[in-house]
């Protein structure tokens, strides 16, 4: 399922730079979405991305499933989008989560953001990965490669506290 753009989920209040959200199972390619968020753009003096890759835990992972709540996700990445766009100069903004099993080295999540300047590129891409960790509304389910647990992963203390900073 791919979902792009949520303008209309977006706050009418918020300043307005290019914004791609995109929830889906399908995997992406962390250049073109840079490539993209850039081509043709003369204000845009730095990107920033960051790529979350799927960890294989010391071999002990065949898969972690990612699950949502369709609308939901969307709508609570769209107000993070808003508020990064309302604190920071951003010429753009991409947001790309994945669902589904994902294979150890898969990607999982992909955030760009362009600016004028790369503080503000960089800071930006530093609150969004944190509140995404700490507020979209994603499930995490580890699959063992021997068959023997399927845990669904509890949210991290050090998440929130990075989120405190903001």
């Amino acid at each position: 399922m791919t979902s792009e753009p949520h303008a209309s989920a977006r706050r009418a209040d918020a300043p307005q730079a290019p914004v791609r959200i995109s929830i889906q199972a399908e995997d992406f390619d962390s250049a073109a979405e840079i490539a993209r968020l850039a081509e043709g753009r003369t204000d845009v003096g730095a990107v920033v991305s960051f790529t979350g890759l799927c960890r294989d835990e010391g071999g002990t992972l065949e898969a972690l499933e990612l699950e949502h709540y369709p609308g939901m996700a969307e709508g609570e990445i769209s107000r993070i989008v808003d508020d990064a766009v309302a604190r920071w100069p951003l010429a753009g903004v991409t947001v790309i989560h994945r669902h589904g099993k994902i294979a150890p080295g898969g990607n999982i999540v992909l955030v760009v953001t362009a600016s004028a300047h790369r503080g503000a590129a960089f800071a930006a891409g530093e609150f969004l990965m944190d509140f995404l960790k700490t507020r979209a509304p994603f499930w995490k389910k580890e699959h063992r490669r021997d068959g023997t647990a399927t845990e669904w992963v509890e949210a991290a203390a050090r998440d929130d506290e990075a989120t405190e900073r903001w």
